[in-house]
Order: C-alpha cells, then structure tokens, then sequence
C-alpha cells in the first residue's frame, strides 16, 4: 500500500512535468519513469525480506518484532536490505548519486526537467511535495533502523517522545545524506541502471536469505 501511494505521486509527477508539452519536461518524465520502474521492485522486496522474520508484512508487527529481537537488526539479511532500500529511497527522492536537485543542466536533469516551466505556487507545493517524500521515507528507514523511541502506547507523554524521535532520526538521516552528497558526484545517465540493478540483486539476496535462515 505504502508503494502504491508513493507510485501514485511519482506518476503525478510526470504528468506534470508532460503538461507543459515542452521538451525538457518530456526527457524530464521519460527518465522518472524509468528510474520509478526500477525502483519499485527493490522497494517492495526490500520491505518483503524485513517481513519475513516479523511473519507480517505489517509495518508495525516489523518494527515490534525488532524491538522484541534485537539481533534481527545487525543480520546480514537486515543489513542488505537497509542497503538495498537506502539506495532506492536516494533514486526515489531524486539525491546523488542518481540525480543532482540543484542542477539545470539539461543532460542530467531528471526532476528538476519536469518542474521547470512551473512557478509560483504551484512550484511551491511540488517542492514541499518533494520535501514531506523525502521526510517520510528517512523517517521509514530511520525507524526500521532504530525501532527505538516507536510510538507504542496512544499517550501523551508516548506522542511527545514518539515526535521528538522520528524528528530526530530524520534529522540525523538528513545529515548523513547531506554529508554523503558532498564526497559524491552525480553517476552518468546510464549507469543509473546499473545501480538500481545492483540494489535490487541486494535486495533479492536479502529475501533469499531470509528464507534460508527461516
């Protein structure tokens, strides 16, 4: 479910980025698509081999089960799959080395093609679009990280520290990822899917293993 409505934003995208029937905004979509269909399959085995030692595919069953078993974290199968999905929330979140957001060079632009004849506030929102994804994926992967400081019981005091945790897994992500993209450089067009290849076999061993261990 969580894929699919992700699916959702990223086709939005592209049609916006098709409306305004200019060439930059169709190259612009054409490689988002194509980035997206290369993307989805890893995160879905990604979130597949973390469920498989919960038993669920539930979001909060994963996150319990690894706070009641520690040791599932730092398994190999849990290692390959943060690996692999660290990966495909950076190409789906459009970051380097996949894509440069700060960039207006034609040859290398893949979301920023696309939002380039908008302005005002529809710009506005495509960008906060852009940064709530970005939030709310870290925050998936920080909490599958760290289950710690997970909301468990609907209190007040358990509100408050579950906010104050998610803030600040998000925060220590987007630092990371920020300084991670200083020592990187943008990887050339077509080698894009050699990367996301490479992610994806991470994430398939990930779920092969985690069938061997079970």
């Amino acid at each position: 479910m969580i894929v699919s409505v992700m699916l959702i934003g990223v086709v939005a995208l592209a049609l916006v980025g098709l409306d305004g029937g200019t060439a930059f905004g169709g190259m612009g979509s054409s490689r988002h698509m194509t980035v997206a269909a290369l993307v989805e399959p890893t995160l879905l085995l990604s979130i597949y081999a973390l469920s498989i030692p919960a038993g669920s595919s539930t979001l909060s069953l994963i996150v319990q089960t690894r706070l009641q078993t520690p040791a599932v974290i730092i398994s190999p199968v849990s290692l390959l799959a943060m690996v692999a999905l660290a990966i495909a929330i950076m190409a789906e979140t459009s970051r380097l080395p996949i894509d440069n957001p700060s960039t207006h060079l034609e040859l290398t632009m893949l979301h920023e093609a696309m939002v380039l004849e908008s302005s005002g506030r529809d710009l506005a929102w495509l960008e906060l679009g852009s940064w709530l994804k970005l939030a709310a994926l870290l925050g998936l992967l920080g909490n599958l990280i760290v289950p710690w400081g997970v909301l468990t019981d609907f209190t007040v005091p358990g509100l408050l520290l579950g906010a104050v945790a998610v803030a600040a897994k998000v925060l220590a992500l987007g630092t990371a990822l920020s300084v991670g993209e200083v020592f990187l450089a943008k990887a050339r067009l077509f080698s894009v899917p050699e990367l996301l290849a490479g992610s994806f076999a991470l994430a398939l061993l990930a779920v092969t293993a985690s069938y061997l261990v079970a």
